[in-house]
């Protein structure tokens, strides 16, 4: 195990190091880089292999990108501070210094009061009994998609769940039915992910730089968010005939009396657009592609389904007695954090971990790492649902596991999120079973999510 800093492996030393202490004289250690570029290669060559590299240093280590000095954060105990204790050091970051905001007045990318103001305000369409009452169109858009498939078929597995996800969260949260506008929903999730593919030095190329990715992101965006302009424009002055996000949206006040900006509302519909199925739909790729290829797996959960729906769609008061069906979404999500690393910026001077980490320093929370430290899993590379029993829970890291972040800027969707996967994996897996026809150990694309470079292709055969 490294030590989690210089001086001492204690992570709570130095815990609420204000301004004005005396700060460390020690950056953090890390790898040299090469002119211009500084680690950006050894990045792109192989992620994980230069994370293992990192991790070598410590559990505070910094490396170059070009134009920019990085920090990654290795343990969940320094994490925690980052998401959590002293989180307001640590704004929000993306893509915002390569140009590549796609939704800057959008709850993802904003910060301080405006960001709260805007949570505040969506948060009311994910109370609980929100959530709960969306449950019947997760089963309605489950069932339809099953009903659309021939036994025999091979299918896309990714395409078909993510059109899914997508049609469960336009209708749930915006009342829409997008039929050919799911188009344009997916080519920009497309692009967006193709831009910010860790693939190549363009990458980290600033928009302004007419590369090939930059000009197909910057026309795609552009229609996407023409196609969200209009969807709002056709809402507008019948919001009180509805009752979902966008009805919020459109008439949400704060206490001065000023509404949402025009910009504000579109970026908001933007986010959840991309932000709100993309992650779902990966998760039950990934959890139907290893039910393929651990049989085990599939016969305990075909057994508890049996037990406990009997052929039924889940409801409400099923959702506590699938436990295994909880404990196989938790273990997808540990081995393939859609939302795979996290990003933030230094707002002022401080430390962390026992160095000085300056004013500016872009710092990254690596889910995809962290979730597979054999300090904290046992075989963490093995897909072991049982894993997830109460006592392992308990020992575990807060921060060992954080799939949909943490602190006060933890994914607002999570609720919507774990409802949607609780109800459609046993849906699906009750009427169909898959073989696997495409790599069962698929290259996997690091960008904006954690995507499959090609297809997961099944051939579906109906139960």
């Amino acid at each position: 195990m490294s030590n989690l800093g210089p001086e001492s492996s204690d992570p709570s030393e130095g815990r609420s190091a204000r301004v004005d202490e005396d700060l460390p004289s020690k950056t953090p250690p890390g790898p040299d880089g090469l002119p211009v570029v500084g680690n950006a290669r050894s990045l792109i060559r192989d992620p994980r292999e230069f994370y293992d590299k990192l991790s070598e240093y410590g559990s505070v280590v910094g490396y170059r990108l070009p134009w920019m000095e990085f920090c990654t954060v290795l343990h969940p105990e320094l994490i925690e501070r980052v998401l959590m204790v002293d989180y307001e050091r640590y704004a929000k970051w993306g893509l915002e210094d390569f140009g590549g905001e796609f939704a800057p007045e959008g709850l993802l990318l904003t910060d301080g009061e405006q960001w709260r103001r805007q949570r505040t305000t969506i948060q009311n369409a994910f109370t609980v009994e929100r959530i709960q009452s969306y449950g019947d169109t997760m089963a309605q858009g489950a069932t339809e998609m099953i009903n659309g498939w021939d036994d025999g078929e091979e299918i896309a597995l990714n395409q078909a769940f993510s059109k899914l996800t997508l049609d469960v969260l336009t209708r749930s949260l915006f009342d829409l039915q997008l039929s050919e506008g799911s188009d344009i929903v997916t080519e920009f999730a497309e692009t967006l992910n193709d831009r910010g593919s860790i693939d190549g030095i363009s990458t980290f190329l600033p928009m302004w730089v007419p590369t090939p990715k930059n000009r197909k992101y910057k026309r795609v965006l552009s229609e996407f968010r023409s196609f969200v302009d209009g969807l709002i424009d056709e809402r507008r002055g019948r919001a009180d005939e509805y009752d979902d996000l966008l009805s919020l949206l459109l008439a949400a006040e704060d206490d001065d009396g000023n509404t949402m900006s025009e910009t504000e509302i579109r970026d908001q519909m933007v986010t959840f657009l991309f932000a709100g199925h993309e992650t779902t739909s990966l998760a039950l790729t990934y959890t139907f592609l290893e039910l393929a290829k651990e049989p085990s797996v599939r016969e305990r959960l075909d057994t508890e389904h049996d037990s406990v729906l009997g052929g039924g769609a889940p409801g409400l008061g099923d959702l506590n007695n699938l436990s295994y069906t909880e404990q196989v979404i938790q273990e997808s999500l540990r081995l393939y954090p859609p939302a795979f690393i996290m990003f933030r910026k230094v707002t002022e001077d401080t430390e962390l971990g026992g160095y000085r980490i300056p004013k500016g320093t872009r710092l990254t929370l690596p889910q995809f790492y962290i979730h597979t430290d054999e300090r904290w899993y046992d075989a963490p590379e093995r897909f072991d649902p049982s894993r997830w029993t109460e006592e392992f829970e308990d020992s575990l890291p807060d921060y060992a596991y954080f799939p949909f972040g943490g602190g006060p800027r933890h994914c607002i969707g999570m609720r919507f999120a774990m409802l949607e996967l609780k109800t459609i994996l046993p849906i699906v897996a009750q009427s169909t079973e898959f073989e696997l026809l495409s790599d069962p150990d698929p290259e996997l694309d690091m960008a904006t999510t954690l995507r499959p470079a090609e297809d997961i292709r099944m051939r579906v055969s109906k139960r």
